[in-house]
């Protein structure tokens, strides 16, 4: 497994991850959505991300982007503020070389920090088993699959719903 650099996103990086993102939404089942977004709305959610206080992580190898995670809010309602909701995205040329279950332990070390206590992974397509194996390996299990709940490519996608525990202890949270 190569040695990656993971840091913090900067907005340069943004036209490099944009255009990882975007090859998954045209030629991939990760993200559901069908119309790549254009960079001002990759800088709104990056600004949404940093906004809530989570981490956005980006993979530097060889002087390119090689993939990025970030954490958002699980959902919008306040009870669910100590919950988030990660996002790995790898290059094509970078697969299979760890660079996501690297980009992902350092997401959920980051998150950790932040006082969350709970992170979800929607996996986009039961057949992304390198996303699933990333998870599991990475403390996550699979509590569900939500079938059918996408259309893409003129088929039905399901979605794998996996969970982790970051700050387990049952106490009362840290006062927001």
């Amino acid at each position: 497994m190569p040695a990656s650099l993971i840091r913090s996103v900067r907005e340069a990086d943004l036209e490099e991850v944009r255009a990882i993102y975007a090859k998954e939404v045209l030629e991939g089942m990760a993200s559901f959505e069908i119309e790549p977004p254009e960079i001002k709305e990759m800088r709104a959610r990056l600004r949404r991300v940093r906004d809530a206080n989570l981490p956005y992580l980006v993979a530097e190898l060889d002087g390119r982007i090689a993939g990025f995670a970030y954490a958002a809010p699980y959902r919008p309602r306040p009870a669910y503020r100590y919950t988030v909701e990660n996002s790995v995205y790898v290059a094509r040329w970078a697969q299979r070389q760890g660079i996501g279950s690297q980009l992902l332990v350092a997401l959920v070390s980051a998150c950790e920090r932040t006082g969350a206590r709970q992170m979800i992974a929607i996996i986009g397509g039961v057949e992304h088993a390198a996303s699933i194996r990333a998870h599991e390996k990475a403390g996550f299990h699979k509590v569900g699959t939500l079938e059918n709940v996408g259309w893409k490519f003129d088929r039905w996608l399901d979605a794998v719903v996996m969970q982790r525990a970051l700050n387990p202890d049952n106490g009362t949270p840290p006062a927001s």
